[in-house]
């Protein structure tokens, strides 16, 4: 299997690093600077979704990319920026995977209720804004949240979960093509998803130091899964979009 790991493009949330002015919201939607990576995302993944050549090694994805499934997570930043790209390549399967969520869960941001868990977006905002998206079976106008603040405890087991159902569900089988897998996620959860991977200590680095994997927005990072190893073939691209959209 090959993933490929894509951080959702800029949002609200992120242009308060620039704007402190900037009032948090619990799903932050994307910026028209977020929109536009999406876009940019989208018309370069159309161009290099054909595999051109599949007789040399396409370490870098020179010669295409070839998505076979494509996932995001159900807060609004990481939809809106995979519905791009899924209209632009058109046959390939989306689906929201609740697990590939960023840290925390849905969440109130204000002072006094900081932390307070939210019900997140109910099933007909994603019906309506993004009828391509296949969504999960049980979820209804309640939100799919509804669950108290994540705790620490809980986000690296989660990505230990997301890990074995990834091999599960596309891990390489005898006899059959390769899958090649985008999931359209969050920052945190990268980190705990590569933590996962090479079972790292999170954020633990040497010499007493703290570790982190940066991930500028719409991103594209690729890890190769075989049936007995990792290969880490890069992090953090953004060779797709011009240089006035590289943010984080």
């Amino acid at each position: 299997m090959q993933l490929y790991f894509i951080r959702h493009g800029q949002s609200i949330n992120n242009a308060k690093t620039s704007n402190p002015e900037i009032e948090e919201h619990a799903d932050p939607f994307l910026t028209e600077i977020g929109i536009e990576q999406a876009e940019y995302l989208a018309k370069y993944l159309k161009e290099k979704q054909h595999i051109t050549n599949d007789k040399v090694r396409n370490e870098q994805n020179q010669y295409g990319f070839g998505f076979t499934h494509i996932y995001a997570s159900l807060m609004e930043r990481a939809v809106a920026t995979a519905a791009p790209t899924v209209r632009a390549l058109e046959t390939v399967p989306f689906s929201a995977w609740i697990d590939i969520h960023e840290e925390g869960g849905i969440y109130a941001r204000e002072k006094d209720n900081r932390f307070n868990a939210l019900p997140g977006k109910p099933r007909s905002f994603f019906e309506k804004n993004f009828p391509e998206l296949n969504l999960p079976d049980g979820y209804d106008e309640s939100g799919w949240w509804n669950r108290p603040f994540e705790s620490d405890e809980d986000r690296q087991p989660r990505a230990d979960k997301v890990l074995a159902e990834l091999i599960a569900r596309h891990g390489n089988r005898e006899g059959q093509p390769e899958e090649r897998i985008a999931i359209v996620s969050h920052g945190g959860f990268f980190v705990r998803l590569v933590s996962s991977m090479l079972k790292l200590s999170w954020r633990q680095g040497a010499h007493g130091m703290r570790s982190w994997f940066y991930l500028n927005n719409c991103s594209i990072s690729r890890f190769d899964i075989h049936k007995d190893w990792f290969t880490i073939y890069y992090i953090n691209r953004t060779d797709h979009l011009p240089s006035y959209l590289i943010s984080a």
